[in-house]
């Protein structure tokens, strides 16, 4: 193998933490032409779709129907909401947002240096790119927050691959750490309580509140995935900082893909049949995601809206994702500063005596080169050409 590094090593240089903030993935356009890598990319993650013992057949499924139909339809989608939120991706351009934002938050408590970046585990900017540009930054402490509260194998542990299969090609590795999951922290509870307090004093409360979350299929659930179980227990943390009773609320999944059983119950058919149980008033929210997206302005404010007022609903309204709002970056800072907490470039750190010591370490490593021209002149080859010492 051939480990990737992209310069020689420089005495001197002042070392930085990195904070790699990351998220599912956008196409670069809504094209057809720009959905189909995207999708591959994406559904041909084992994480995402755990293919049967026959991984041939899936492959063929895949490529021969599913990337000659899909995109076509999901590029349909994505000029919808292309814009939504700036010139582009709504993810895209939310993250960006956040990325700012925790970095003049965590900034402040940082006396070294710390570099940030935003990686997309699907599309651009890659995982890979972005961890590149960290590198180049000279960071040598890494921690990275996936911005999915609760964790599931189809998204934290595979950013957990993309960003370790990444890692695993440096020569010099980061000290590194990984969020698994925040989905009971109280920052990120109450930033949740808030956005439906605003809603409600705006819009009434409603018949009922509907969270909704992304849905797993039922087999990951059975075979150890946890996601489920964290969902409902943000929905439970939620509607007791709202003082909510059982049956105020209900917890439900969406953004089904494929034939196979997934955990119940279903966003859709549950919007479906509350009006002729009498719930003619719903918000529903979206605690699974951090920043508004495909799925919650175009399936979960659109499409799931229509079936809820054709099946007789009166009041519907979508409740935001928490995006960029102040309660919701100042939580993701606080994650970055708890998994930061120890390390010498925020806690009672001498930054000049550093600057002092790095300045030594240079000065020392210059008296060695001389030493080698003077014992040897010859040639010390780097990485990017020959230096000649002779």
């Amino acid at each position: 193998m051939h480990y990737k590094n992209f310069t020689a090593y420089q005495h001197g240089t002042e070392p930085a933490v990195g904070v790699l903030l990351t998220n599912l993935g956008t196409p670069d356009a809504p094209t057809k032409e720009a959905l189909k890598p995207y999708l591959k990319e994406f559904l041909e993650d084992p994480r995402v779709v755990e293919p049967p013992p026959a991984r041939w057949l899936w492959k063929l499924i895949l490529n021969g129907i599913i990337l000659n139909t899909r995109p076509a339809k999901s590029a349909e989608a994505y000029q919808e909401v292309w814009g939504h939120y700036g010139d582009g991706s709504p993810l895209l351009d939310i993250g960006n947002k956040q990325l700012e934002a925790v970095k003049q938050k965590v900034s402040q408590h940082f006396q070294g240096r710390v570099e940030f970046a935003l990686g997309m585990r699907y599309g651009n900017p890659s995982i890979p790119d972005a961890l590149k540009s960290l590198q180049e930054r000279h960071v040598q402490k890494l921690v990275v927050l996936p911005m999915y509260p609760q964790y599931a194998g189809a998204t934290t542990a595979s950013t957990f691959d993309a960003v370790t299969n990444e890692l695993r090609q440096w020569r010099w590795v980061p000290e590194f750490r990984f969020i698994k999951s925040y989905h009971k922290h109280p920052g990120y509870i109450k930033a949740l309580a808030n956005s439906i307090r605003e809603h409600q004093a705006e819009h009434g409360e409603p018949d009922l509140l509907v969270m909704s979350y992304h849905g797993i299929p039922q087999r990951y659930y059975n075979n150890g995935d946890p996601y489920a179980c964290e969902c409902r227990a943000t929905s439970r943390l939620v509607a007791e900082e709202l003082g909510l009773g059982e049956d105020d609320y209900l917890v439900s999944f969406q953004s089904l893909f494929g034939k196979e059983e997934w955990i119940k119950p279903y966003t859709d058919a549950t919007l479906k049949s509350l009006p002729a149980k009498g719930v003619k008033h719903v918000q529903v929210i979206c605690p699974g995601f951090s920043a508004d997206c495909l799925e919650t302005i175009e399936e979960i404010d659109q499409e799931n809206r229509e079936y809820f007022e054709e099946a007789g609903g009166e009041q519907y309204s979508y409740i935001p994702a928490l995006n960029f709002r102040d309660d919701h970056t100042d939580m993701l800072s606080e994650l970055v500063l708890q998994h930061t907490q120890g390390w010498p470039e925020r806690d009672g750190f001498d930054a000049e005596a550093a600057k002092k010591e790095r300045a030594i370490q240079a000065q020392r490593a210059q008296e060695v080169e001389q030493s080698l021209l003077d014992q040897f002149g010859e040639e010390i080859i780097y990485p990017q050409g020959k230096k000649h010492l002779g």
